[in-house]
């Protein structure tokens, strides 16, 4: 192994455009480079053709940003995430233009291209930012919420990827949704977690919040939206009404976690996804549960934990 070989991650999400290398001796980050796809003042989220083009136009300048990093690298692996999921039918139209960069790249240097769920990256990219290794070996949960899921899965490593049965989430909208809706409607600039975490951390008032019920591993959380809305109205308090919802959500995220032990034994469950770089939820359930997170800068959509399989399977394969 030399320290000029490097292994490649392209992840093109409907959030972001990321592009990642890590040293293919030791797994250490080279560099991590993302940009958000752009949105409009007041709304939740793009369409599927306006991601394409925000990638076709943001994937030459994360290449051109990295250009000195590798100037004096050897790439010796590529990894690139093709889908959303680890399913036959999991299909979005943003994760081609990174598929596309991908296999031009591989063409060009002649590195071995491997393809990814989106999902299996963000399970990669928690476990080596908590550098809990040790998953890998064992069945464990993997908890997914984000913008665009809210999954719980039991998870286990297996041909140098992951194998992953969904057994609990969301019912109806995802928690990354919820928390977007409810900064839209306080004025905050999409994605709106930071910004609205930000207003909970201020509040100096006691939450309180209704009784939460869940469906075994799962839960709704449409009506948390409009008890979002009904306790603004009543109270004209930004920082309450952040406060509430990320109170709400990390009472939930616990709750149905303990239902998740209590069916599957002890296991240690693995929190991933932009929701939980949230401290005020981890705070409440790392407390409580067996519990791994990835630094908050991975655990939004990042290409660092595609890197970190292709690396991997490189190794395996080689």
């Amino acid at each position: 192994m030399s320290r000029n070989n490097v292994v490649i991650g392209i992840d093109t999400s409907n959030y972001t455009t990321s592009f990642a290398a890590l040293n293919e001796e030791d797994g250490d980050v080279l560099f991590n480079i993302k940009r958000l796809l752009p949105v409009k003042n007041g709304e939740c989220g793009l369409r599927q053709s306006d991601a394409v083009f925000a990638h076709i136009k943001n994937l030459p300048l994360v290449m051109q940003e990295a250009k000195e990093a590798l100037s004096d690298k050897n790439i010796v692996a590529i990894g690139v995430s093709s889908k959303p999921r680890k399913l036959p039918n999991s299909y979005m139209p943003c994760f081609l233009t990174g598929v596309a960069v991908a296999e031009s790249l591989s063409a060009a240097c002649g590195a071995p291209l491997f393809e990814f769920s989106h999902q299996c990256g963000h399970i990669m990219a928690a476990i080596h930012s908590s550098r809990s290794e040790e998953l890998l070996k064992k069945k464990f949960g993997s908890f997914h919420l984000s913008g665009g899921t809210t999954e719980l899965l039991l998870t286990e490593f297996k041909n140098g990827d992951f194998s992953s049965e969904i057994v609990g989430g969301t019912k109806d909208i995802n928690a990354g949704q919820l928390i977007d809706r409810v900064g839209v409607m306080l004025d905050l600039q999409f994605p709106c977690g930071a910004e609205l975490e930000k207003l909970a951390l201020n509040c100096d008032k006691k939450v309180k919040i209704p009784k939460i019920n869940t469906n075994d591993c799962y839960i709704n959380l449409s009506g948390v939206e409009n008890l979002a809305k009904k306790v603004y109205a009543d109270t004209n308090d930004k920082e309450y009404t952040a406060a509430y919802v990320f109170e709400y959500l990390g009472e939930a995220i616990l709750k149905v976690s303990q239902n998740y032990i209590a069916n599957y034994g002890e296991m240690p469950i693995l929190y991933v996804g932009g929701v939980m770089s949230n401290k005020i939820i981890k705070e409440k359930i790392s407390s409580r549960i067996d519990s791994y997170f990835a630094e908050p800068r991975l655990s939004s959509d990042n290409a660092v934990g595609i890197a970190a399989l292709a690396r991997n399977a490189y190794l395996f394969n080689r």
